[in-house]
């Protein structure tokens, strides 16, 4: 099994996407020879899906080619060499890939076909056993379904810590102690902008642009901050390194 959990698309604006992590998709494409990409734009609510599969195939040097120009999109999910999944509405992605058909299409051509899977902000969020850490509104749906749960642990995406001047609000730290709280048998893995998990032949990794840390929360835990990924150890079944 192969996953790229990103916490953002790119780094600026203007940047390409999926800038940051570039050096290792490349790596992974070429060493696949992958020609094709599948792309699942369902979160992306206001801008050009096909612009934003023209761009990521300009990023990564191959064909990418939206779900919706297929007639059937679990037989696309079947037929792709790789698996990309946007950025945008967590709530309404996880809703879109239960109603097309898609949750075990793409769970067993990632766990039985190892087909890689892409996934940055709200397609980081699917990707774990639920959306429940994601940072989104319910704009579709207020029903918590089960996502892909292809990584074990909840992942909240676009994680920050800064003080916001004026902000009276509970702050992301807050709300991730909440969840624990809630759910004390679950933990939470924050990622920051420009970060990502790297799951390949079993071994898990993690890579951050600004060598930024990524913090873990627990029930009646102190949060905790690493850099290094072995701290996940208790938590995933993966060798990390």
């Amino acid at each position: 099994m192969e996953l790229f959990l990103l916490s953002n698309g790119k780094l600026a604006d203007d940047a390409p996407l999926l800038d940051y992590a570039q050096p290792q998709l490349h790596t992974m494409i070429a060493q696949r020879r992958i020609t094709s990409a599948l792309f699942i734009p369902y979160a992306i609510i206001r801008g050009d899906q096909q612009q934003r599969a023209a761009d990521l195939s300009a990023s990564l040097g191959i064909t990418v080619r939206c779900i919706q120009e297929f007639s059937s999109p679990p037989e696309a999910v079947d037929q792709a060499e790789l698996i990309l999944v946007s950025g945008g509405n967590t709530w309404l992605l996880n809703q879109m890939l239960h109603e097309k058909g898609l949750i075990v299409p793409i769970q067993r051509a990632v766990r039985e076909r190892n087909v890689p899977y892409v996934g940055w902000s709200a397609g980081c969020n699917v990707a774990t056993p639920t959306i429940r850490t994601t940072n989104d509104m319910p704009v579709r749906s207020n029903v918590v379904l089960p996502a892909l749960g292809l990584f074990p642990v909840q992942i909240n995406p676009h994680y920050s810590d800064a003080d916001v001047s004026g902000h009276r609000g509970e702050t992301r730290d807050v709300r991730l102690a909440e969840f624990c709280a809630i759910n004390p048998a679950e933990s939470v893995i924050a990622l920051r902008e420009g970060s990502f998990l790297h799951v390949s032949d079993n071994r898990l990794s993690y890579f951050s642009v600004w060598d930024d840390d990524f913090k873990v929360f627990r029930h009646n835990q102190p949060i905790q901050a690493y850099h290094d990924v072995s701290a996940l150890q208790p938590l995933v079944p993966f060798r990390c390194k």
